[in-house]
């Protein structure tokens, strides 16, 4: 049963969210302290792992051969499982899953039970290690150097639709590749300023157009949708070199490459 300061707490949330909560068919529900704590980050853990999941299955995919994209179309349909955050790409970045797994972590091992949790660490290892990935993959696609390459990097914030750059994959592995001697231009519809403040070293575009000029190497690093729009024969026309990295899977292999392009996904032959 809730307490009285829980009760009052309820009646404030109702009066703030209950029409929108009724017009969106969300339940409530309500629990003790103890659970609540715990809801938002076993939520994010979850999340977390499944997006981890896909990205290991992304990385025997391109040992095998397989397409990951197939994969998670065809495991997705199995109702138990769900379609959402089958994604293969960099991975998750942000301000709340990257922390929260590490805050439920380290939480655990104050409460003495941080086994239960031993796997959130291979979770977050997988996640970076796709930063890792991408960084030798667009090495390769340089030539197996850096050193001298442009690099027109499309998407700084984490997720599109966004201006958040806190602990973004994308603004990471172009920070990376910049540091390893590339000269790379980056461009966000939404989060330039961010990335002015946060990475006064690299090179800021207002376009795809203008990122890519002279470009040997374009990676598509946050999934907005003007950059999922691009047409690959414009954008060919003003790059040096028409290498594309599709960091989030989200163009289609085949328009690109009739257009002339290399293209390479993630977890994809």
């Amino acid at each position: 049963m809730p307490t009285p300061a829980g009760e009052v707490a309820r009646a404030v949330l109702d009066e703030v969210y209950d029409d929108q909560l009724v017009r969106q068919g969300i339940p409530q529900v309500v629990t003790d302290l103890a659970t609540a704590q715990l809801v938002k980050v076993a939520a994010n853990s979850f999340l977390a792992t499944k997006i981890s999941f896909i990205n290991a299955m992304a990385e025997l995919c391109e040992a095998t051969g397989a397409d990951v994209t197939q994969l998670a179309t065809a495991i997705g349909h199995d109702e138990r499982i769900g379609r959402r955050f089958l994604r293969a790409g960099i991975g998750f970045g942000g301000g709340c899953l990257p922390k929260d797994i590490r805050a439920f972590m380290a939480r655990a091992g104050e409460l003495g039970v941080d086994q239960a949790l031993t796997f959130l660490r291979e979770v977050d290892g997988i996640n970076l290690r796709r930063r890792e990935h991408v960084v030798e993959l667009a090495r390769t696609a340089c030539g197996g150097r850096f050193d001298g390459a442009r690099v027109a990097v499309l998407g700084a914030a984490f997720k599109p639709d966004s201006d958040d750059v806190r602990d973004s994959p994308a603004l990471d592995i172009a920070s990376r590749i910049a540091g390893l001697g590339a000269h790379v231009t980056v461009t966000d519809p939404a989060a330039l300023d961010n990335v002015g403040r946060s990475r006064p070293d690299l090179r800021l575009a207002d376009s795809a157009m203008d990122a890519a000029a002279g470009a040997d190497l374009v990676l598509l690093l946050t999934e907005w949708r003007e950059f999922v729009e691009l047409d690959p024969e414009t954008l060919g026309g003003v790059v040096h070199r028409r290498v594309i990295i599709d960091g989030r899977n989200v163009l289609d292999p085949r328009a690109w490459r009739r257009s002339g392009w290399a293209y390479h996904g993630l977890g994809r032959p």
